[in-house]
C-alpha cells in the first residue's frame, strides 16, 4: 500500500476513533457526570463506581482528544484496550454481541481500533510523527 494512502487510513480511523471516544467520555463526565455515571456503573456492579466512572471518563474523553491529534498514540492505545476489555469481562461478556441486547460489539469494536493502532502507529499526519522527527534529528 502506499504510504499517502496509509497515513490517510490512518488519520481517518485515528480520528472517528478519538470522536467516538471523546463523545463518550463527555458523556460520562459532563452530561450525565460522574455522580449518575457512578450510580449506572454500580448498577452494573463495577467495583469502585465512583473511581471507575472518573477513569473511564478521562481515559475516553482526554486519550480519545489525544487519539485526534495524534498524541501520546500507543499510551492512548493500550489504556483503551485494558478498559474495553474490563467492560467486556464485567458488562457485556454474557449478553451476545449485538449492542442492542447488552452485547460487546461496540467495545470490542474499540477495543479492535485500539489494536489496530498500537500495531500500525498513528501514521505520519500526527503529533506522535512530528515529535518522533524532531529527536531524529541532529542538534546543531
Amino acid at each position: 500500500m502506499p504510504a499517502p494512502v496509509r497515513d490517510i487510513a490512518l488519520l481517518l480511523g485515528r480520528v472517528l476513533l478519538g470522536v467516538v471516544l471523546v463523545a463518550h467520555g463527555w458523556d460520562k463526565l459532563v452530561d450525565q457526570g460522574v455522580p449518575a455515571t457512578a450510580d449506572f456503573f454500580a448498577s452494573l456492579g463495577i467495583p469502585a463506581p465512583e473511581v471507575a466512572a472518573v477513569v473511564a471518563g478521562v481515559v475516553e474523553l482526554g486519550g480519545g482528544a489525544l487519539l485526534v491529534l495524534g498524541a501520546a498514540t500507543s499510551v492512548v492505545s493500550v489504556l483503551v484496550v485494558v478498559q474495553m476489555a474490563v467492560a467486556f469481562w464485567l458488562v457485556h461478556l454474557g449478553n451476545g454481541v449485538f449492542v442492542a441486547d447488552g452485547g460487546w460489539e461496540l467495545v470490542g469494536v474499540i477495543a479492535a481500533g485500539a489494536l489496530v493502532l498500537l500495531g500500525a502507529g498513528p501514521g505520519r499526519a500526527s503529533l506522535d510523527h512530528l515529535v518522533a522527527g524532531r529527536r531524529s534529528r541532529p542538534r546543531r
